[in-house]
């Protein structure tokens, strides 16, 4: 993941000329005063008359709408300008803008090529992003090492997200030998430098001795960090962290708090779990319907625990007209995706002949493919409805079942 080119406080002065230095400084102490107004009056002549630095500048106010209007146009015009005099940061500013076709016509190559000039100059924001690029396969060849060897310089001038890539490659073992150690190591320095993600994976790996040796207290203590930043998966897992009372004082109402905060961003485990919290009355009152919508919300993203619990909902007439139909879609769409609870559901479903027609065989088949999954209703249900099947029949449903996961689980 990449970060933006961030604003060069300090200044830059090549040209020697004091005047010119004195205006441009000026220009940086009204930015940082967030007066942006008057760093575009004091930065716009000179960079009228050709300095670099200032031109660089004058793209950023207008990327970002600072002090004149948002112009991703006149941005491209400015950082081009002082990329060809050689400013390094104009020139990764420069390939972000083709790599994100802002001001100019996407070009992920061009992007690469002034990449990689910054980057050859030692800019670290280019090195991560050249390291991005060959990762991606954007603009060049995928290649990992590549990647990696960008990552590292970047990472070792402090880059916050070069040190974040890095991790991950080492994590996921992409350009290096996987290395959980080395990706905790890289994950801790982005971490303590605020990097949200970083935070999470610390979190995680504390949580689950994972490079590390298991600390529950700092697991939480990373998790929350990153929470407060808005980190989604960290969210969620505070969020089930108080819910079960792991590492922390079993507490429903902070465990909703930080459920709803994730499930409002799109987190689907989150969506779900606030589903079940409602389902069940845990730190807020029981509410049917609302926890249909939720379910059904994570559900429809492809969620699979989300789609049983849903088909659950329409078989018992819960939050929901009762619609045994219905209930069968959501089932097997979860069973399809190898949630053993749904297809348990499912072999009911063909046992009872509710929402199917009555099958046999289709029952002991999803109930054998359950049971293989580590369902444990699934075999004494198998066991009772042989009493109703002939030998031939059993002989058959295993065949079935066989057949049915060689095909994922697909047209059963």
């Amino acid at each position: 993941m990449k970060g933006l080119v961030v604003f060069p406080v300090v200044a830059c002065l090549l040209l020697g000329a004091t005047v010119f230095a004195a205006d441009f400084s000026s220009g940086v102490d009204f930015y940082n005063k967030k007066d942006y107004a008057s760093a575009y009056g004091q930065w716009k002549p000179l960079a009228e008359l050709g300095y670099a630095e200032a031109q660089n500048n004058l793209g950023w106010l207008y990327q970002q709408g600072k002090g004149v209007k948002q112009d991703d146009e006149a941005a491209f015009k400015w950082y081009r300008l002082a990329a060809k005099q050689g400013n390094a940061v104009a020139q990764t500013n420069l390939g972000s803008m083709y790599e994100n076709g802002k001001g100019v016509t996407r070009n992920d190559r061009a992007a690469v090529r002034w990449y990689r000039i910054a980057a050859k100059q030692g800019d670290a924001a280019a090195q991560n992003n050249l390291g991005s690029m060959y990762q991606q396969g954007r603009g060049v060849s995928r290649d990992h090492q590549r990647a990696v060897e960008w990552y590292r310089l970047a990472a070792d001038q402090g880059n916050v997200h070069a040190r974040f890539n890095l991790g991950t490659r080492y994590q996921k073992g992409l350009g290096v030998k996987k290395d959980q150690p080395t990706a905790f190591y890289w994950f801790e320095l982005a971490a303590r430098q605020g990097h949200a993600a970083a935070q999470f994976n610390l979190g995680w790996m504390y949580d689950n001795a994972t490079g590390v040796s298991r600390d529950m207290a700092k697991a939480i203590r990373w998790y929350r960090a990153a929470a407060s930043q808005g980190e989604r998966r960290a969210q969620t897992s505070l969020g089930a962290k108080y819910r079960r009372g792991d590492g922390v004082s079993r507490d429903y109402k902070a465990a909703f708090k930080w459920f709803l905060r994730a499930a409002t961003q799109g987190d689907l485990l989150a969506q779900y779990s606030l589903g079940k919290m409602y389902q069940t009355g845990q730190g807020v009152t029981r509410n049917f319907e609302t926890a249909v919508k939720w379910f059904r919300g994570a559900a429809e993203k492809g969620y699979s625990a989300a789609q049983n619990l849903l088909g659950a909902m329409y078989s018992r007439g819960l939050g929901v007209p009762q619609n045994h139909l219905i209930a069968v879609d959501w089932y097997r769409a979860a069973a399809q995706q190898g949630d053993e609870g749904a297809q348990f559901n499912l072999g009911a479903k063909y046992a009872n002949g509710e929402g199917v027609s009555r099958d046999y065989l289709r029952a002991h088949m999803w109930w054998s493919i359950a049971a293989t999954r580590g369902n444990r209703s699934a075999p004494y249900s198998r066991e009772q409805i042989e009493n109703e099947m002939t030998p031939d029949e059993v002989k058959k449903a295993r065949r079935m079942a066989i057949d049915c996961e060689a095909r994922g689980y697909r047209d059963c």
